[in-house]
């Protein structure tokens, strides 16, 4: 007589866990695609759950892209916070050190999050959430007024391009870390400048 082979029930888990599990593997396979060709099915396979399970969590499908899209987003910003009670010349310089290394260290998730499909289309909706919220952290640490955000705004694009292009070269074509990060801040105090000329950024 045959043995049948046992199935496993799946584990059940308080909807708050199940909810951070799914966005988990959505993260996870963020590194791998674009964040709109997330398959549902290998995320509720993954999960042990059905698709239809995962349906009662998120009730649509931009309501789960949206979960993974702003945990990729907390998880960007995590990674690139200063240390709390350091001065702001040292703040900004963990900030732009830790986009570069963070940019370096998870290239294809990065782009995955912020320009979604292969090609390279500016603005989006995670780019946006993403420089709009590393912006307003700047202008936090460097005490600035409000009406710096655009300026700033802009200069965290163009600190994305430029860890984009680091992240890009082999180890041995990197610039040297420290150069980059001078580079980087110099670019910002010139734009504040010109922007503090026109009487739009000086501290509130």
């Amino acid at each position: 007589m045959l043995n049948k082979v046992a199935r496993t029930a799946p584990t059940r888990l308080p909807p708050q866990d199940r909810r951070a599990q799914l966005v988990g593997i959505g993260l996870r396979m963020l590194a791998e695609r674009p964040i709109h060709e997330l398959s549902l099915d290998a995320v509720a396979a993954q999960a042990g759950i059905s698709r239809s399970l995962l349906f009662h969590y998120f009730p649509t499908k931009s309501d789960y892209y949206d979960a993974v899209r702003a945990a990729a987003v907390r998880r960007a910003l995590r990674n690139t916070a200063p240390d709390d009670g350091v001065e702001a010349s040292v703040a900004l310089e963990q900030i732009v050190e830790r986009m570069l290394d963070y940019v370096d260290r998870r290239q294809e998730a990065y782009l995955a999050l912020v320009y979604g499909a292969g090609s390279v289309p500016l603005g989006g909706e995670g780019v946006q959430r993403l420089r709009t919220a590393f912006a307003a952290r700047v202008v936090e640490v460097l005490g600035l007024a409000s009406a710096a955000l655009p300026v700033v705004h802009a200069w965290t694009a163009y600190l994305e391009d430029l860890a984009l292009q680091r992240a890009s070269m082999s180890p041995e074509q990197q610039p040297a870390l420290a150069g980059e990060v001078r580079h980087a801040i110099a670019a910002l105090h010139a734009l504040l400048g010109l922007g503090s000329a026109a009487g739009a950024v000086l501290p509130g």
